[in-house]
């Protein structure tokens, strides 16, 4: 029975685990999305909310919290002077999964796990930028 048992094992013992959940969120706050398998997705969505909800905040004392978990300066930074500010209007909710298919190999399913203003941000990008095109196009 798991009663009361929290998360999923991943087939590695705590230290693995825990190597494993920072540097997925390492590289998820530095590249803002990464390709992995769902149920890791999942184990590290919870925990990415929390240290971007802990981020907004700016104080120093919540910038200590973030560098005892993840232990890596750039990425502290980040979290708290850019991502802090972009989500400032966004209670919850930072990341967001999407599906993508099923690995060849061993039939597991791979998502990409991203922040959610990113994505807002680009899709501005790109309609900003084909509306340039056009009208450079009907001006000639």
């Amino acid at each position: 029975m798991r009663h009361r048992v929290a998360g999923k094992k991943l087939n590695r013992d705590i230290k693995h685990r825990k190597a494993l959940f920072k540097n997925l969120i390492n590289a998820l706050i530095i590249h803002e999305e990464i390709q992995t398998t769902e149920n890791k997705a999942k184990a590290i969505k919870g925990l990415t909310d929390k240290l971007i909800s802990r981020g907004k905040k700016g104080t120093l004392h919540s910038r200590r919290l973030i560098a005892a978990f993840l232990q890596d300066k750039k990425v502290v930074n980040k979290i708290v002077d850019e991502l802090g500010p972009r989500f400032k209007d966004r209670a919850s909710g930072f990341t967001r999964i999407i599906r993508l298919g099923k690995r060849r190999g061993d039939d597991a399913m791979i998502v990409k796990i991203e922040l959610v203003e990113k994505a807002q941000e680009e899709k501005e990008t790109k309609t900003k930028t084909g509306e340039r095109k056009e009208k450079k196009g009907k001006s000639k």
